[in-house]
């Protein structure tokens, strides 16, 4: 069960941006896994190497890629561990690196190592993914669970080239009674969704952004919501589908407050919001929109209006921690000694290994918290996370618009899951959380 080879490559990513690819090799075969990236990354996350200079505009990737071939690869090889002993190999990366943040080698060049060698550990246990990923978290032997997809259907922030400083609205289908159901659900809502978007601002309106969402030129993010309440109830579909936002409100905080027209380099000052006129915002989204789900509706360190919005409207609605809380066991430490949120963004590169992303998982179960397993907005056609969220039993994971093939790889599986697993996995549905 020895790892004999690791190689890494760069490729490209969604965006047309280098990323790393690692093939490790055991006597089972080549397990190849490949790195996501983010554009509105919180700055607590763990270090991805880029090269600088100017090939691709400094965003190549080749010193990782180095660093797995010349330094992390043959050191895991030389140390010969079994290649289904996730933990040891994480831990053996993590120690190499030395560095708090994975700075030295790149969060991006370990991580690489970290997905495939949870493929190959798989393989040599001679079970799906999922149950390996199940089997590293402690979970029980009980019914698998299949999560609510979370369609972010209307794109903005950075995500997009329009005026929304809002970076995602989503449509979750909590009513269907299967995956696939709600597969067919959230493809429905999205092409009627296309028809009114089309009819009320036009054909050139219908562009898709980063992550498959529509990109209309709109700025009000009521309208967005507004879009989504037209489109569900058009589509046949109100009190079957829920909706959810993330707001990267990291994105768009100045000087203690927030500007909601952020991408107007002439914008208002006297206009830009203070934390309580932002949490009658939220409040006003909430009691007006099916919203059951707010992802960083505040600054990555306004940890005082995270508090206090959580103690507004937690008990009704999921406040999520993305930048918040970057899928790290200390961060969501203080989240949790704050009562800042009660749900976790799982992004694993956003901590750099497969064990370090079922920690986090786990540290917030144990409070009671959601997790919503996450794609990053710059993929690749890898889907471990979809074994990943059917795995860890989180009932709720957000890859994109039901558009775009990156997006659609993880869905994809998913479905392919779900008929595998046949009586022995039931939807998560309302109770996502």
């Amino acid at each position: 069960m020895s790892i004999s080879k690791i190689h890494a490559r760069q490729i490209f990513d969604s965006r047309g941006n280098p990323t790393v690819e690692v093939d490790l090799y055991t006597e089972k075969g080549c397990f190849r896994a490949a790195v996501p990236s983010g554009a509105s990354t919180g700055i607590h996350e763990a270090n991805e190497l880029r090269d600088g200079g100017k090939d691709y505009l400094g965003k190549g990737v080749l010193t990782a890629v180095d660093n797995v071939n010349n330094v992390l690869g043959p050191a895991l090889i030389k140390a010969a561990i079994a290649a289904d002993q996730q933990k040891d190999i994480d831990e053996f990366l993590i120690n190499l690196d030395g560095t708090p943040n994975k700075s030295k080698y790149g969060a991006n060049a370990i991580l690489g190592i970290s997905l495939a060698a949870a493929k190959a550990g798989a393989a040599h246990k001679g079970i799906p993914l999922y149950s390996h990923f199940r089997d590293l978290s402690g979970r029980t032997s009980q019914k698998y669970k299949m999560p609510v997809p979370c369609f972010n259907v209307i794109n903005g922030g950075d995500h997009a080239g329009n005026k929304l400083a809002m970076q995602e609205f989503m449509i979750l289908p909590t009513g269907a009674e299967s995956f696939a159901e709600a597969m067919r659900i959230g493809s429905e809502v999205y092409h009627t969704l296309k028809s009114v978007i089309k009819a009320k601002y036009g054909q050139d309106a219908v562009n898709v952004g980063d992550e498959g969402g529509f990109a209309p030129n709109i700025q009000d993010n009521t309208e967005g919501l507004e879009l989504l309440r037209l489109a569900i109830e058009s589509a046949g579909y109100t009190g079957k589908v829920e909706i959810g936002m993330d707001c990267a409100a990291s994105e768009f905080y100045r000087d203690g407050k927030y500007d909601l027209d952020f991408k107007n380099p002439n914008s208002d000052k006297s206009q830009y919001k203070d934390m309580d006129e932002m949490i009658t915002l939220y409040q006003d989204f909430v009691s007006k929109y099916p919203v059951v789900s707010i992802e960083d509706p505040f600054d990555q360190d306004d940890w005082e209006a995270w508090t206090k919005l959580t103690a507004t409207v937690g008990d009704k609605i999921q406040i999520v921690g993305d930048d918040l809380l970057v899928t790290n066991p200390e961060r969501i430490a203080t989240g949790i000694e704050k009562k800042a949120c009660n749900a976790l963004l799982l992004k694993v590169n956003q901590i750099g290994t497969i064990t370090e992303s079922i920690k986090a998982a786990n540290d917030s179960f144990a409070q009671g918290w959601g997790v919503m397993v996450s794609h990053r907005s710059g993929e690749t056609e890898d889907s471990t996370i979809a074994d990943l969220v059917v795995g860890l039993g989180t009932g709720q994971i957000k890859t994109g618009a039901p558009c775009r093939s990156e997006r659609l790889a993880k869905y994809n599986q998913l479905l392919r899951i779900e008929e595998e697993l046949g009586d022995d996995c039931e939807y998560a549905g309302k109770n996502f959380r």
